[in-house]
């Protein structure tokens, strides 16, 4: 069982050890504003000395409630909800809703719209992993690194911008397709940037790989076994590299990543540092699959034929008036789906992102769930934590890289 969980005062006496109540170690409140918490994340202390004995994370502080504000709307409405979970990875959030959808109401989805979202979802989990790299030298003191994947992610946040609209929050992948075709000045935009990237992941290697001060901070640091790994539930990074090799995208391919050549890094040491050198090579391998996708990337519609779930192009609505009036139903009263229940799930940037949906014959969802990666790998934070310093402390939440969006929910 993982020790996440929400903390009340008569609670501590039951979660801390008796050095603590005796007054032989200190209890120290970490947040839940500290800045290297990537979150509004509060962790309660057990220290001796500078060494943490016992560390259990606090969560909630940022529950909004979104599983259930989504069972009060229609299919199609509380998608827009998907985007604000984990913040770093909205589009990839999207895919794992609308797939669910898409299972549940049996609707397909043109080629090549399932490889658009394929580039999308990859140049999000680089937006993502850049962040995370950024951020988490910052904790570490490497200043420039934050600059330096800042650059490159702004170029990635300007292709969102480009095809939708928004920067983050695009909510472009819609069931049976997306919301419209890409520009023309996609492509152009797309490879541009995969001249520059690869160069650019060797200039943060330069930086930081071989760097005596970041391996001192990083090697040995937050060890985390395979078993534990398993035991934990743990996903993504974390679990590769900790020696396990599972990644959605291989093992149960979904948007047709069985058709892409990339190979999914897998380390076994299990330290700050492995978790660092995994993330590095996906990012590579992320440019790979985004050039195979562009390379194949057919002609075609984007969006189902199916119109009883997908709405008419809007080219057509001025012409016709029954596309009008399909248009406005779908979008006011929705489609019933079949009364079944489903799972989806996709590979994010933090691990296994799934949906649990549940239908009831009528327009709205009758349950909603989601299974997010960072509850699960923030709940080995205990373990990774107890023997190593406070100091330590901030780069093992940094090598886990949780978003309290995606925990809280």
């Amino acid at each position: 069982m993982t020790q996440i969980q929400e903390v009340s005062v008569d609670e501590i006496k039951h979660l801390v050890s008796e050095r603590a109540l005796s007054g032989e170690t200190m209890l120290l409140n970490m947040g839940p504003q500290h800045p290297s918490t990537h979150g509004v994340l509060r962790l309660l202390l057990e220290l001796d000395g500078e060494i943490v004995v016992n560390c259990i994370p606090d969560i909630g502080f940022l529950h909004t409630g979104v599983e259930k504000n989504m069972e009060a709307k229609t299919y199609q409405k509380a998608e827009v909800m998907s985007d604000r979970l984990d913040y770093m990875n909205p589009i990839g959030n999207n895919l794992a809703y609308v797939t669910a959808v898409e299972k549940l109401v049996d609707v397909d989805v043109p080629a090549r719209a399932q490889a658009i979202r394929v580039i999308l979802t990859e140049l999000q989990r680089l937006n993502s992993h850049l962040v995370w790299l950024g951020t988490s030298g910052l904790d570490l003191a490497a200043q420039s690194m934050f600059l330096y994947c800042f650059r490159e992610r702004e170029i990635i946040l300007d292709i969102f911008e480009l095809v939708s609209g928004q920067r983050m929050m695009t909510t472009y992948i819609r069931p049976g397709g997306l919301w419209r075709d890409v520009p023309v000045e996609f492509e152009t935009a797309v490879r541009d940037f995969l001249k520059v990237f690869p160069k650019r992941i060797d200039e943060y290697e330069a930086l930081l790989t071989k760097n005596p001060l970041f391996m001192d901070r990083m090697m040995g640091i937050g060890k985390l076994t395979r078993e534990d790994a398993l035991s934990y539930g743990c996903t993504g990074p974390v679990l590769r590299a900790s020696g396990v090799d599972w990644d959605l995208r291989k093992k149960r391919p979904y948007s047709g990543y069985e058709q892409y050549d990339f190979i999914v890094p897998t380390l076994t040491e299990g330290d700050n540092y492995a978790r660092y050198l995994v993330r590095i090579e996906e990012m590579r391998q992320s440019t790979r699959i985004i050039e195979q996708a562009l390379n194949k990337l057919p002609m075609g519609p984007v969006r189902s034929e199916n119109r009883k779930f997908v709405p008419p192009p809007r080219s057509e609505i001025g012409v016709s008036m029954e596309a009008l009036i399909h248009h406005f139903k779908l979008w006011t009263e929705g489609f019933p789906a079949p009364a079944n229940s489903v799972y989806s799930a996709v590979e994010s940037p933090r691990g296994e992102l799934g949906v649990y949906l549940e239908g009831d014959g009528g327009p709205k969802p009758y349950r909603v769930h989601w299974r997010t990666p960072s509850y699960e790998n923030l709940g080995i934070l205990p373990v990774l934590a107890k023997g190593f310093l406070v100091a330590d402390l901030v780069a093992i939440i940094g090598s886990l890289d949780i978003v309290l969006g995606d925990i809280d929910r």
